[in-house]
């Protein structure tokens, strides 16, 4: 035998000790899946809540190629995992070419139904690593924004015309041209020959198919899924989109949770009907919301710490409103995706961080309350930025491609990470 064949079969010997021994701490492997009973998640038999964080490149980290860097993903898992942190928002994969500006790479679907083999096989020994943790992935599946391909790109496989870049192009052209995904046939029938391929996969290194995973958590159609636009035909089409998405998807796994994540009454138009429509598509099991306190002029860059009073009150408002539909509707209520700033808005991993440190607090200490769950923006870890805007080979952290690279990344040195372990700490007595 040569000694590369010996090391390969020495490395799948290991991956298997591995997954014989990641039983988790369930009484048994089927309770480790979350389920909703009466407005809540319910795990082993308890009631369940949790604050977590959002680490898009998980997958990418995990792989052997392009961007790959196994041994500093064991290391934030471990520095997560010993904060209490064990729900993950995660991005599959992104979409389309290699070298767009302002989007993440290596990209995982590189044409419709081609794939990049060397991340499939890093998503599934994601799933590997998260699971010897007993940790828990929410996996999303698309984008209404370019970073990852998204909309955009699925369009220009199906019509030919040039996904447009906001920073380029500017946004209002941007979300113009994204409204026509919500009537195109042809590119979300795309987007579901996407879903029936990850979903229904088979793990390359345990054997087990996707659906008999628990360190799967929920499968989410995308991230921010929205409609552009007031137009009765494209929301009608957008609501379409969404309920066949949820079909397919759980008809290829009925075992996980799905959600869409969708940012809440900012990310439908303003549209409380709207809203209501996105959360009664059969299938889905939680509400999700996104707050972006900055974006949203409830904070101002030249006075963070000023202007936080009036983002925790429209924050307290929006939470109070959503978890009273969510009640309506019996939906557990995750706002999976907030940010806020460094001080004096600088894009620097030694910036202080007073303001979010504040902000974060709040919204923490509505786990429990007013929410089931809640994942900050993002985990930077100990990533080192070279560039403010991310160039390729470069570290990634929490902020994607198109962001200030540590605008709103939480570095593993930030003075934020003690008030997310006492949160934490908090929500578990």
């Amino acid at each position: 035998m040569s000694a590369n064949i010996m090391k390969v079969t020495l490395k799948t010997l290991l991956e298997g000790a591995v997954l014989a021994l990641a039983l988790h701490s369930c009484s048994s492997e089927s309770s480790c899946f979350v389920s909703v009973q009466d407005g809540q998640f319910v795990r082993n038999g308890k009631p369940y809540t949790y604050i977590g964080t959002n680490f898009w490149y998980g997958p990418i980290l995990a792989s052997e190629g392009e961007g790959g860097d196994i041994e500093r993903l064991g290391r934030e898992l471990d520095t997560l995992k010993a904060l209490g942190v064990e729900n993950l928002r995660v991005l599959v994969g992104g979409d389309g070419e290699n070298g767009v500006f302002s989007r993440i790479e290596p990209t995982l679907q590189k044409a419709p139904g081609v794939y990049n083999d060397t991340l499939l096989t890093g998503l599934d020994r994601f799933l590997v690593e998260l699971g010897k943790r007993d940790m828990q992935a929410v996996l999303y599946l698309n984008n209404s924004w370019e970073w990852s391909g998204g909309y955009g790109q699925y369009l220009e496989w199906a019509t030919g015309e040039r996904a447009l870049i906001p920073l380029k192009d500017g946004y209002w052209p941007f979300m113009q041209q994204m409204r026509k995904f919500q009537t195109s046939e042809a590119a979300q029938e795309l987007f579901y020959n996407h879903l029936r391929a990850i979903v229904g996969r088979t793990n390359s290194i345990t054997g087990k198919p996707y659906k008999e995973d628990p360190a799967i958590f929920a499968w989410q159609i995308g991230n921010e899924p929205r409609c552009f636009s007031d137009d009765h035909q494209i929301r009608e089409g957008f609501l379409g989109w969404l309920t066949e998405s949820a079909r397919v998807i759980k008809e290829l796994d009925p075992n996980h949770l799905l959600s869409t994540g969708n940012e809440g009454y900012m990310g439908c138009e303003q549209d409380w009907k709207l809203l209501r429509q996105v959360n009664s598509i059969p299938g889905v099991d939680y509400m999700t919301i996104h707050i972006w306190p900055y974006n949203w002029g409830w904070a101002k860059a030249d006075d963070l710490e000023g202007t936080l009073p009036l983002a925790l009150e429209n924050t307290a408002d929006y939470l109070e409103k959503h978890a009273e539909l969510g009640a309506e509707l019996g939906l557990p209520v995750v706002c999976e995706e907030f940010g806020f700033p460094r001080d004096g808005f600088v894009a620097d991993k030694g910036a202080t961080t007073r303001a979010r440190d504040k902000y974060y607090e709040y919204l923490f200490s509505e786990v429990g309350k007013t929410l089931s769950g809640a994942n900050f923006w993002g985990w930077s870890g100990s990533a080192i930025p070279l560039h403010e805007q991310w160039q390729s080979g470069d570290p990634y952290t929490g902020d994607p491609a198109q962001e200030a690279q540590g605008l709103n990344g939480v570095y593993s040195t930030d003075t934020t990470v003690p008030v997310l372990k006492k949160a934490i700490n908090n929500l578990n007595q």
